[in-house]
């Protein structure tokens, strides 16, 4: 496949992906969907491990799962059915979240930021409540960055997402991950570039290598890049140059590593598939 099918393949897949997740929230059946909903994780958003006990949390169109390190099976986190379209972790059991409300809560359709400090079991608002719809939530120690689809804007929090600053970004955003060495570094994914900025996403230069694709950066030496065919590949110098690693088996819906080995990617079916070698081999983590 070629770089501009890739990308072509990768922006598709996005936009179809926020579409559903915005589309479908008032038209949920309230009962004909019941056993399917409670099927297991589908129309996945985001993924996370939580530091506290190593366990995969799986960010969906009908709310949250969970699976144990030792498990396969994902299960139901809570009584919510939210549509999480962001989700980060901050830290031990402590989430962060944006998207839009289950049909019987009465909250505004667009729920801000919100947060969990139980590990999911219960959500309260943070901030921007019935102003913003993170489709990117990021987190870095105090700093978040959202990406909000209801006005194609970038924020910036430095106080774990109370007060926020706003950015002009480079193009419609894909993905986006923060330096683990400086959260005020930032690699962005649009539908046609990769762009780094040094100043919280003041201002972007374009990389001198790379695709679009969705990303993670575990550590240092380490920047992880799937692209829209599902082609994982890692660089080891920030970006400049990358090299090939393996293959996710389709279409990636989200992406997330841990360290520099262990990486997670979920496919457009709810299947999540996981790999303990940098993302060279990939096998099935969870199946919806």
């Amino acid at each position: 496949m070629s770089a501009r099918s890739s990308r072509r393949l990768l922006s598709a897949l996005v936009l179809v992906a926020l579409a559903t997740g915005c589309g479908e929230q008032q038209q949920r059946p309230s009962s004909a969907s019941a056993s399917t909903e409670d099927a297991g994780p589908l129309h996945v958003h985001g993924l996370g491990v939580n530091p506290k006990d190593d366990a995969l949390f799986i960010a969906t169109h009908t709310g949250l799962f969970r699976v144990g390190p030792d498990e396969q099976k994902a299960e139901r986190v809570g009584q919510s059915r939210q549509d999480t379209m962001g989700f980060t972790v901050a830290g031990p059991d402590r989430f962060l979240g944006s998207g839009h409300p289950d049909p019987s809560q009465d909250l505004p359709p667009n729920l801000g930021l919100i947060r969990s400090q139980d590990g999911g079991q219960s959500w309260k608002p943070r901030s921007l409540s019935g102003e913003v719809d993170f489709h990117v939530l990021r987190s870095a120690g105090g700093r978040v960055y959202g990406a909000d689809a209801t006005s194609g804007r970038l924020m910036v929090s430095s106080d774990g997402g109370l007060s926020w600053a706003e950015r002009e970004p480079p193009g419609p955003m894909l993905d986006l991950t923060i330096d683990p060495r400086d959260a005020a570094r930032v690699v962005v994914s649009t539908d046609r570039a990769l762009l780094i900025s040094d100043d919280q996403g003041a201002s972007f230069k374009p990389m001198l290598r790379g695709e679009p694709g969705l990303l993670a950066w575990p550590s240092a030496d380490s920047l992880y890049r799937v692209d829209g065919a599902g082609q994982v590949s890692v660089s080891d110098d920030g970006g400049n140059g990358w090299r090939p690693r393996g293959s996710i088996g389709g279409q990636p819906a989200a992406f997330t590593a841990v360290d520099e080995r262990t990486l997670y990617a979920a496919l457009p079916d709810g299947t999540i598939m996981g790999s303990s070698d940098g993302g060279a081999a990939w096998r099935v983590r969870s199946r919806p």
